[in-house]
């Protein structure tokens, strides 16, 4: 499988050959690619299993069809394969940032994460995306011999999302682990500090946004927040109705916006691909390392579509997470975060005995913030009625 990646994919594709490994050493798996075991560990582990029960936009189980984090963490790693596909780059790799890029998400969707980041703006903060590097290196428990699931570097690479710039591995630590394992090394100039993560990384980074932009428009149309009306005053939605309605011009609701939304997702896309096919030519990078010296990022929308794109985000900020039935129920459900997470400031025995012994080496408000964050909408709210004696509920 390593030799047809190397005749397969593009030149500047990472490939599973060329990792620079694990932190720490393993041996080599008989039929399985770096990548392809990384993906089956993230899908294996604890915290994706909890993605089913933790909300995306609409709290988790006020609609059977609603999205959760688990569906759209498999929605971006298919998008993100697909788009990988189309520029020869790795698909397994992409896959796997994909299907672990909301493992440190909290309960409660980006209104839990605000109000956890408050409660630890003394302490360190919180951001579900450092969050997700934690769960993968620390929190998950799989192996008797390492912290975490020990993935390869370029999947913890493609994590960091939003990094000023990125570290190169520890050279010990990661070439090293390869070295014992068996691997045949590529040679390879030294990396320094660099801009931008692999392009596999940059395609999940923007899998996500495509992911969320329309799959964010879909389940507020079925929740039944956004009129035809309010759709229509956006460029996006707009421009791929009139696309549709040429094509079928006899289709109605419901069937017309499921129509209209997969024609936003194939246009954004096959924006990104022509796109981001332009700009690899343009710079004219020959290797995977080249790829991380450049400065910009070179997995990318249009300009056009970038415009437009700020304009649907703007959009779905107005009408769709600011909405009143989205909001009060999901403050209603932070205010119940804020509880639990006070209630073990002033009792951490609370905790448990796994998470009360990393309060030494991580701290109180750290290890309770862990704890939290790795919480299911439906588990906090059992938390919160235990401590407090009430019924767990929300109003809807």
């Amino acid at each position: 499988m390593e030799a047809d990646e190397s005749r397969v994919l593009a030149s500047f594709a990472q490939k599973s050959g060329a990792s620079r490994g694990r932190k720490y050493p393993e041996s080599r798996h008989a039929y399985r690619t770096e990548f392809q075991r990384d993906r089956a560990r993230i899908i294996h582990s604890r915290a994706f299993r909890r993605l089913e029960y933790k909300t995306q936009v609409f709290l988790n189980g006020t609609g059977d069809h609603l999205r959760t984090r688990l569906t759209h963490s498999i929605e971006v790693a298919s998008i993100s394969r697909t788009i990988a596909r189309a520029l020869s780059l790795n698909e397994d790799l992409a896959e796997a940032i994909a299907l672990a890029h909301d493992l440190g998400h909290s309960p409660f969707g980006h209104s839990g994460e605000e109000l956890l980041a408050q409660c630890m703006r003394e302490h360190g903060g919180f951001d579900h995306n450092r969050q997700s590097l934690r769960v993968v290196e620390l929190l998950e428990v799989a192996y008797p011999n390492f912290p975490g699931l020990n993935l390869t570097f370029e999947v913890c690479e493609g994590l960091q999302k939003h990094q000023a710039f990125y570290d190169p591995p520890e050279k010990v630590a990661h070439v090293s682990s390869l070295r014992q394992a068996g691997h045949k090394l590529e040679a390879r100039a030294t990396l320094e500090r660099y801009w931008c993560p692999s392009l596999e990384a940059q395609i999940a980074n923007l899998a996500d946004e495509i992911t969320y932009y329309s799959h964010d428009l879909d389940d507020a149309v079925d929740f039944e927040i956004l009129s035809s009306g309010q759709l229509e005053e956006n460029a996006v939605w707009r421009a791929s109705q009139e696309s549709v309605v040429v094509r079928y011009p006899d289709v109605r609701e419901p069937e017309l916006h499921k129509i209209i939304i997969r024609d936003i997702i194939d246009m954004q896309v096959r924006d990104v691909i022509t796109t981001s096919a332009e700009a690899i030519a343009n710079a004219g990078v020959r290797s995977a390392d080249e790829v991380r010296r450049q400065q910009v990022p070179l997995i990318s929308y249009s300009e056009g579509l970038l415009q437009m794109n700020r304009e649907l985000r703007r959009f779905l900020y107005k009408n769709v997470y600011y909405h009143p039935r989205v909001a009060e129920v999901n403050q209603q459900a932070c205010e119940m975060l804020r509880s639990v997470f006070e209630a073990y400031v002033l009792a951490p025995d609370l905790l448990g005995d796994a998470a009360e012994k990393r309060i030494e080496s991580e701290g109180l408000h750290r290890t309770i913030c862990d704890y939290i964050a790795g919480m299911t909408d439906r588990y906090l709210l059992e938390e919160h009625a235990r401590l407090t004696e009430t019924r767990p509920s929300l109003s809807r």
